[in-house]
């Protein structure tokens, strides 16, 4: 009887072990991809090498990661400035639907992702997702205030990253140009003591405002690359996939590169900034490989806007570089300059290398991208204008674009739909900062929309809305539609957080 009951013991033990091999198998089967984002600051389509002939600038680590998945040349921002591109990115819906309309958010701002709205963040962390940000935030905080309504900033943020789905956060406020000048850790500054900085001119452009002891501006770059890296690190040994969205402070203004990179791009102090952020690109992928991870991690690298004037086009020119390749315009702008950006994918296993693809996407389609990775499926109240854009990025045969239709936003508040070839600006002018702006745009007389074939006019030259008034019609309708049902994807009609109205915006 002894005997027996060893017996079964035993094989009850085996069977334990079988059911746990087999769990095991199943779960490495079923093993979720790491996904890194890095979203570069005010850098332009034509800074890229593998994208720009022309480019007087090398950029090998950008070149290698576009080499090893998909380059995309079609790719756009849903706003030409930082802050609303960063709301979409995240949410997955344009920032015009948003509390902002135009501009970007300042120092003190409150966070413009509404309470409860879902983002790549807290999505993914439904799955059981490690979530972290590295980086410019710039969407607004929930500052403190003391008793007479001045910020206290020894007290705990209220509403900033950790409370819109990271785990954790370590980075900035806003642009590194934006005052407070603080390291934030999770919901607090890491600085023992404020002090006041003076403003600076010129490319090392920044204004006078508070700053830490632990802050100095041209050591951020590097502080935060070791921070992310580090985030990667302590990841590899985690039982957990995680998710690092590491939106870098560069080559924005200030422009601050280290002495090793002064006068390395053969350009101006821009060249050499971008050349850092393609160092740090190259730290990234490093670190995955040298952690075991390259293989089961997703790295999507895309820029907010196009190339700031503050980089000095003019400058830059008689060294032959264009951080706008061939496209019209700059950051601000409607025009393809303020909002066509590098976006390259590398995935091992699913994105075939050297890939390319002219389909036309969006930053607000990673929700839906990453939803679709993950196996989840967005409500109709999340997301509201993106699109997956998986099927191009593995190279399944496509009968017809994934997107109706993308929209873009200017600095002012202007609007342009694209639908294929054509391309319908809301506006007389630039919409931005390059010329003509709306304001001499009018004084010109110029007309009050602008169409172009973007198949026959990539440059944007020649203003077609006169010859075609019944593809501005179409356009124009399916614009409006868009704002009524405060969607641009499937689904039943959301609203829009307060007023959007098509023709309403700036005009300077």
């Amino acid at each position: 009887m002894k005997m027996k009951s060893t017996g079964f013991k035993m094989l009850f033990a085996l069977a334990g072990i079988v059911a746990l091999f087999a769990s095991c198998q199943q779960k490495a089967e079923q093993q979720l991809p790491n996904i890194v984002v890095i979203l570069a600051d005010d850098m332009g389509y034509g800074d890229v090498s593998c994208l720009n002939d022309s480019s007087k600038i090398h950029t090998p680590n950008l070149d290698n990661l576009a080499g090893q998945g998909i380059m995309l040349t079609d790719a756009h921002t849903n706003s030409s400035v930082c802050t609303p591109t960063r709301y979409g990115l995240l949410t997955g819906r344009y920032a015009w639907r948003s509390p902002l309309k135009s501009g970007v958010t300042w120092s003190y701002d409150t966070n413009i992702i509404e309470p409860g709205r879902t983002t790549l963040a807290s999505m993914l962390k439904k799955h059981d997702y490690y979530t972290a940000c590295i980086g410019k935030w710039h969407l607004g905080m929930g500052w403190a205030e003391d008793a007479a309504g001045n910020i206290d900033f020894m007290q705990p943020i209220e509403n900033g990253p950790v409370t819109n789905g990271f785990d954790y956060f370590y980075g900035i406020n806003a642009s590194l140009d934006i005052p407070p000048y603080f390291y934030i850790e999770n919901n607090r500054i890491t600085a023992t003591e404020i002090d006041t900085v003076k403003g600076m001119r010129g490319k090392m452009f920044w204004r006078k405002g508070p700053i830490g002891n632990d802050f100095k501006h041209v050591e951020v770059l590097p502080n935060l690359t070791r921070e992310a890296i580090k985030v990667i690190n302590n990841q590899a040994k985690a039982d957990q996939p995680f998710f690092l969205y590491f939106p870098l402070p560069a080559p924005h203004t200030p422009i601050l590169p280290t002495e090793e990179f002064l006068g390395k791009s053969g350009t101006n102090e821009y060249g050499d900034f971008v050349l850092m952020v393609d160092d740090v690109v190259g730290k990234i992928t490093e670190a995955l490989k040298q952690n075991g991870l390259e293989d089961n991690t997703i790295v999507f690298f895309t820029s907010d806007n196009g190339c700031s004037p503050m980089a000095n086009y003019k400058e830059l020119a008689t060294f032959g570089h264009d951080p706008s390749y061939i496209f019209r315009g700059h950051k601000a702008d409607i025009y393809e300059g303020g909002h066509r950006v590098p976006f390259f994918v590398k995935w091992p296993g699913k994105i075939k290398p050297g890939t390319e693809s002219d389909e036309i996407i969006c930053t607000t389609d990673l929700l839906a991208s990453c939803a679709a990775i993950v196996g989840d499926s967005l409500e109709d109240y999340e997301g509201e204008d993106s699109y997956n854009i998986i099927p191009a990025l593995v190279g399944e045969k496509l009968d017809s674009p994934l997107r109706e239709a993308i929209v873009h936003h200017s600095v002012d508040g202007n609007f342009s739909i694209r639908k294929g070839d054509w391309k319908l600006e809301f506006c007389a002018g630039s919409g931005g900062w390059s010329y003509p702006r709306e304001k001499k745009a009018h004084e010109l007389g110029l007309p009050p929309v602008q169409l172009y074939n973007l198949k026959t006019d990539i440059a944007e030259e020649v203003n077609v809305a006169d010859k075609h008034p019944e593809i501005v019609d179409e356009l124009t309708v399916l614009m409006q539609k868009y704002i009524d049902e405060g969607r641009s994807t499937p689904g039943s009609p959301q609203q829009n957080t307060g007023e959007t109205n098509l023709y309403k915006a700036k005009s300077r």
